[in-house]
């Protein structure tokens, strides 16, 4: 993809890997929430912490019962002082993880389908190669030539692994606050990424922890999920003008997801092929030249 256009293809690809499988925080089982703990404070403390947990782990499960949602996405990259911002909503299957959405990047408008892990993007006018409207990337090969498996990272059939990473201790209530209207509970969450699937490999890329933040309504369901990231550039960008090394330069990545109108419609279907440029080799022939 080294061409022109190719930050906004590259920013909406993170886009779709987000969506791909809805949330990160995916949990497993679908524990109650119990009665609370009496006795000492630190009884009460430990026993308010567990039910955090609790609650952060099943939120998952709890929202993909419901099938489908609109979804409103931000997302904000940051690097050497310069800021970016990526605006998109439409709606996503939350069972498995297809979605249409409009995404604004950089002052453009392209329209987004993600069907069986495979990306399908309307590119403005005269930036779609092969002179076709719409690219095709497969996501599932792109994710297995990272080390993260055939699936994205927050594959929804990764979700009893994630509950794993998730104890006690990486779960902070923080408060209530009203989220589109919905009152919800604000809770912190830090997994731990060895503890993840392919975690050695994530850990190079993303550092030990994965800091979040989740708002879950009274049903439990989430209502906005905030993922912080911190990536360390390929080592092939980090080169001065001399051609020395410099000091690795990392990019921030916030992710901020709300989800409404649960139950929502959602029509995901692949454009006719005729009209699609495959670019997935593209992508992985990149993705190569970043891991030399």
């Amino acid at each position: 993809m080294g061409r022109a256009g190719n930050g906004r293809r590259v920013c909406a690809l993170g886009v779709a890997g987000v969506l791909a499988g809805t949330a990160l925080v995916a949990c497993g089982d679908d524990g109650d929430s119990g009665d609370g703990t009496r006795g000492t404070s630190a009884d009460a403390s430990a026993g308010t912490r567990e039910q955090g947990t609790r609650a952060v782990r099943s939120a998952y499960d709890r929202t993909a019962e419901e099938d489908t949602a609109k979804v409103k996405l931000r997302v904000q990259t940051s690097a050497r002082g310069a800021s970016e911002t990526a605006n998109g909503q439409g709606a996503v299957d939350l069972d498995d993880g297809d979605s249409v959405m409009t995404l604004t990047v950089q002052g453009q408008r392209i329209e987004q389908r993600v069907i069986d892990q495979v990306l399908y993007q309307k590119m403005p006018k005269g930036q779609a190669p092969g002179g076709k409207p719409w690219i095709r990337i497969d996501l599932g090969k792109v994710a297995g030539q990272q080390g993260t498996g055939g699936r994205s990272m927050s594959d929804p059939a990764q979700s009893a692994a994630y509950a794993k990473a998730i104890t006690d201790k990486d779960v902070t209530k923080k408060g209530s606050a009203t989220v589109n209207g919905v009152k919800t509970t604000h809770y912190r969450v830090s997994v731990d990424v060895a503890r993840l699937p392919h975690g050695d490999t994530l850990r190079e890329q993303v550092g030990p922890t994965l800091p979040m933040d989740v708002w879950l309504d009274d049903e439990g369901r989430m209502r906005r999920q905030q993922i912080d990231m911190t990536v360390k550039a390929p080592e092939a960008t980090q080169r001065s003008s001399s051609g020395a090394s410099s000091a690795p330069e990392k990019v921030t990545v916030r992710t901020v997801m709300d989800f409404t109108d649960f139950g929502t419609e959602v029509e995901a279907d692949a454009p006719p092929a005729g009209q699609v440029t495959d670019m997935t080799g593209k992508a992985l022939e990149q993705g190569k030249g970043q891991q030399s």
